[in-house]
């Protein structure tokens, strides 16, 4: 049995080495650390390609949902996206609460990091910033974000409650969380649990579904619910790297499901209220004036 380090330098290991690959490769393959799969489709990922803020420079195809679609970010938050990557969801969470909010991510993998600033340094946005971290004790002051969001992340960190403790420190009163990950309804087969590769691979350190929502309503969340939820089929060339033609018929017939959720929660208090803006305050990414003279 490894331990809780051995693990994070497992995935931390195999996500510098994701960083390096292409959004196909990674999109193609189980959150991109096995061998990508001959099967023309994506196995875990949402696209993003029409969601406002999205950035294909810092898609890796790493994803399991659109948990910034969820979120409710509203102009002016602080928002914190866990496990960043190369910046996707930092950048369209930039866009959802504006020039005049702020936007932290943060991951543990330091060429991710790198990636991260880099792009936003091309976008020129001076309210969005990459720190390194772990998520589970998380680089930031107590009482800080409005909103927290986090895509196919958690499923990868051996201690979720750690996790969820964290993020209930960090979230202001009143704030609430958004976040897209990977559970399991009924067990793995012991090869799939036991594989290191498949570990870093989203799907061997995700947990029961029904443990997974008590981890979050034991920390004390309030208005727990699932936004969204799909199964996730592992393709047979993929499965056939860990289990015998025997089992995978047996793994296909079984109770066995994996999902993707998108799981909404709040913590309890009395919500901040924001300062009114001003006409002047309030920004656009778009431009004001439509080429036609038309101005708003």
């Amino acid at each position: 049995m490894k331990t809780e380090q051995e693990l994070k330098d497992i995935v931390k290991e195999q996500y510098a080495k994701i960083a390096e690959q292409g959004k196909i490769e990674n999109a193609s393959s189980c959150c991109g650390a096995t061998t990508p799969s001959n099967k023309v489709y994506n196995i875990m990922m949402d696209d993003y390609s029409e969601t406002k803020g999205y950035v294909s420079d810092a898609d890796l195809g790493l994803g399991c949902g659109l948990p910034t679609q969820f979120a409710l970010i509203q102009k002016g938050d602080t928002v914190i996206d866990l496990g960043s990557g190369a910046g996707n969801d930092c950048f369209v969470a930039r866009h959802e609460t504006g020039s005049k909010g702020k936007v932290i991510g943060i991951d543990f993998t330091p060429i991710m990091i790198q990636k991260a600033r880099i792009n936003a340094e091309k976008l020129g946005y001076n309210n969005v910033e990459f720190r390194e971290g772990d998520i589970d004790n998380m680089p930031v002051s107590d009482n800080i974000a409005d909103v927290i969001v986090s895509n196919c992340v958690l499923n990868l960190v051996p201690n979720k409650q750690k996790v969820i403790s964290e993020i209930f420190r960090v979230l202001k009163p009143g704030g609430h969380f958004s976040i897209s990950d990977i559970v399991l309804v009924g067990d793995l087969p012991k090869a799939l649990k036991e594989d290191a590769e498949m570990y870093a691979g989203c799907v061997a350190g995700a947990i029961q579904k029904e443990e997974y929502l008590k981890h979050i309503s034991d920390q004390g969340f309030v208005n727990v619910n699932i936004q969204k939820e799909k199964p996730i089929t592992i393709p047979e060339d993929i499965l056939s790297k860990y289990l015998d033609e025997e089992m995978i018929k047996q793994f296909n017939s079984d109770n066995v499901g994996i999902f993707s959720i998108t799981v909404y929660a709040e913590k309890p208090g009395k919500k901040e209220k924001k300062p009114k803006l001003q006409l002047a305050d309030i920004t656009n990414d778009e431009p004001c004036c439509s080429p036609d003279g038309n101005c708003c």
